[in-house]
């Protein structure tokens, strides 16, 4: 098991609430984690739940919000610093919910998505595996997970994993976050 240490939040939000293993959370108005790219500004407002995580590890979180606001956003965040970091989830844009990876290198953002299909307020599964310098993200599809991105990241020994949820445009989205759990990381194997 990977060592964890206590979880604390990077901009907390007005309103959340832990019911047993659900963490309910009410983003707050124009919060985002962006750096730069393309749109000429930096935002690191958004909500992230961080536990400090040291070693490889696999993280897993389940999640649903009702998503109608443009780049409403929910999901998981690995965090080196303000300069440093990925987030991955879900993603409202163009009226639909599409699976978003953005990966930060020093202070640039790039932003990859993805369509995915079933109703707007469908839970979602995703897993993020730190192994080493290199960071999977996968989506689970029935009974599977299915690679969406491989990314580098430079990063210590230790950094900050979690949820994360932001509302960039609107004035808020209730996010459930059903399942958050570390684990041993996943086998190194892309491929069948």
């Amino acid at each position: 098991m990977p060592t964890l240490a206590e979880d604390h939040w990077i901009n907390p939000p007005s309103r959340y609430e832990r019911v047993g293993d659900t963490l309910s959370v009410m983003t707050g108005k124009e919060t985002d984690f962006w750096n730069n790219t393309f749109y000429g500004f930096k935002h690191g407002n958004g909500h992230f739940l961080a536990t400090p995580v040291s070693g490889d590890f696999s993280l897993t979180v389940s999640f649903s919000a009702p998503y109608n606001t443009l780049y409403d956003q929910a999901g998981a965040m690995l965090r080196v610093d303000e300069n440093n970091w990925l987030k991955c989830g879900v993603e409202f844009t163009d009226g639909r919910k599409n699976f978003s990876v953005v990966v930060t290198r020093d202070d640039q953002s790039d932003w990859s998505v993805m369509p995915i299909e079933g109703a707007v307020e469908a839970p979602v599964t995703l897993r993020l595996t730190r192994h080493a310098e290199a960071l999977r993200v996968e989506i689970e599809d029935g009974d599977a997970f299915r690679l969406v991105r491989l990314a580098y990241l430079r990063m210590p020994e230790t950094v900050e994993a979690g949820p994360m949820c932001c509302s960039p445009v609107g004035d808020g989205l209730r996010v459930m976050f059903h399942r958050i759990e570390f684990a041993e990381p996943i086998p190194r194997e892309l491929h069948d």
